[in-house]
């Protein structure tokens, strides 16, 4: 992914990203977001909707002592708070979205394998509606971007 996503990514999600400059002894995160540009968009929504759950899952909390405080006869169970995801790795596998991570809940674990699915109906390369493809390397390309491919490639056997 280009540099400038990168950094659009890592700058919104400041806290999912945390690891993103740690070393390669720390984290997988060094090596940045291995894939094309067409996934950001997956990516970008992925990583909005993890935190707003992490975030609404503290608030509860929150609430909910606050309430215990006020109301001593009537007392609620404290809603527990989801543990903040960090990104471990981030990349593509066999032509779709892997999205390595710690901490979250079964809710973020649905939501990743959610946005993995939708990588295998993406193109990698643009966005754009996408069919998985094999010949080698398995990837998610739409049209114009197969044939791009397969015309370097075939370039590139021809020489």
């Amino acid at each position: 992914m280009r540099e400038e996503l990168d950094k659009l990514l890592c700058a919104k999600y400041p806290e999912i990203f945390a690891d993103r400059d740690k070393s390669m002894q720390e984290t997988a995160m060094c090596w940045g977001f291995e894939h094309g540009d067409g996934w950001f968009e997956i990516i970008n929504q992925l990583c909005a909707n993890i935190q707003h759950h992490i975030d609404w899952s503290k608030k509860n909390h929150d609430w909910d002592i606050a309430y215990n405080e006020k109301h001593l006869d009537e007392q609620r169970t404290v809603r527990e708070v989801v543990s903040q995801v960090v990104a471990v790795q981030i990349k593509e596998k066999f032509g779709t979205l892997r999205f390595y991570y710690d901490g979250g809940d079964e809710a973020v674990d649905g939501m990743v394998r959610m946005a993995e699915s939708m990588s295998a109906v993406t193109c990698e390369t643009c966005g754009s509606p996408g069919v998985q493809r094999g010949g080698g390397w398995i990837r998610t390309l739409c049209d114009t971007h197969e044939a791009e491919y397969q015309n370097r490639f075939l370039k590139k056997e021809v020489e």
